[in-house]
Formats: C-alpha cells, structure tokens, sequence
C-alpha cells in the first residue's frame, strides 16, 4: 500500500513538472506578445503609415472638393453656352434657312 502512494506521489510530482514548464513557457509567450504591442518597431511604422495615409486621404478630399466645384462652374458655363446659341439660332432662323445652312 505505501508502494501504491509513493507511486502515485511520484506521478503526481512529474505532472505538476510538466505543468510548471506549461505555465512557464505560456507565460514567456504571453510576455512576447506583449512586447509586439504598440511599441514595438512593426506597429510604430504601421501607425506612421496609418498617419500618411489619413494625410494623402484629407488631401484627396480636398482636391475633390475642388474639382467638384470646378466641374459644377463648367456645367453651369455650358448651359448658359447652350441657351446663348439657341437664343442665337431663333432670332437668326430665318436667315439662316434662306441662306441654306
């Protein structure tokens, strides 16, 4: 009966070994992700690109702003374009149409 717990002693020391070496390794990895955070080299330059995108974005939107409003003139432009040469037309359309154009 002693054989019988001195045994089972012995395999109850060994799993709580290989328990500790568990522990101590998750540990160490946990330590490891930790030091990825948001110091570590990758994620500054990740956050720097992050910043550069976000400028080149607000630029972008701007020059859009921009152009938007330019393309807005440029229709306005063409359909006071397009009502002068209709007014033009009309009150020229009978000399035009003697004339054979």
């Amino acid at each position: 009966m002693t054989e019988d717990l001195t045994l089972q002693i012995q395999k109850l020391e060994e799993e709580n070994k290989k328990l500790k070496k568990r522990a101590e390794e998750a540990e160490g990895e946990n330590t490891i992700i930790k030091g990825i955070g948001n110091n570590s080299p990758e994620m500054r330059a990740l956050q720097a690109k992050v910043k550069e995108a976000e400028k080149i974005n607000k630029l972008h939107q701007e020059l859009n702003g921009s152009l938007q409003k330019r393309l807005t003139e440029v229709e306005e432009d063409n359909k006071k374009l397009s009502q002068q040469i209709s007014d033009y037309i009309k009150k020229y359309e009978d000399t035009i149409r003697k004339s054979g154009l």
